[in-house]
């Protein structure tokens, strides 16, 4: 069994698209071992941004991510990481495969809708950094 880390970024939450997301998580066999709706403050965004900080894009990422609820989660099942990446589609949703999340439900690149661990390090940093061991089931 593999976990990786999930984000339903603002642009979804905001749009009551956290519902139709979680459907479609659930219906590709991931099992939710962990989730919560937060408000990232910009230390925290910057903080989990932080491998992006010489980019240009940087300061922009960190304003969106903290300026209303996210909804994070630790998924699980096989082949995680990889299959949450499928499901979630290409980065710029004008590349993304039809049926996937940002297909139907990115605004533009930026508010492309959800987030995801790209690699088994990437995971490991990122789901401690919401969620404590306790919370996750």
């Amino acid at each position: 069994m593999e976990r990786t880390f999930a984000i339903i970024k603002p642009d979804a939450v905001e749009r009551k698209l956290a519902g139709q997301i979680l459907a479609r998580i659930e219906e590709k066999g991931f099992t939710i071992a962990g989730m919560k709706k937060i408000q990232l403050t910009r230390k925290q965004a910057e903080g989990f941004y932080y491998v992006h900080k010489e980019r240009p894009f940087f300061n922009d990422l960190c304003a969106f991510m903290s300026r209303s609820p996210v909804i994070v989660l630790c998924l699980e099942k096989e082949n995680a990481i990889a299959d949450w990446r499928t499901l979630m589609g290409a980065t710029n949703p004008a590349n993304a495969e039809p049926g996937t999340i940002r297909k139907d439900f990115a605004v533009n690149i930026e508010e492309n809708s959800s987030h995801g661990s790209d690699a088994p390090e990437t995971a490991a940093f990122e789901i401690p950094y919401f969620f404590s061991a306790l919370e996750l089931v």
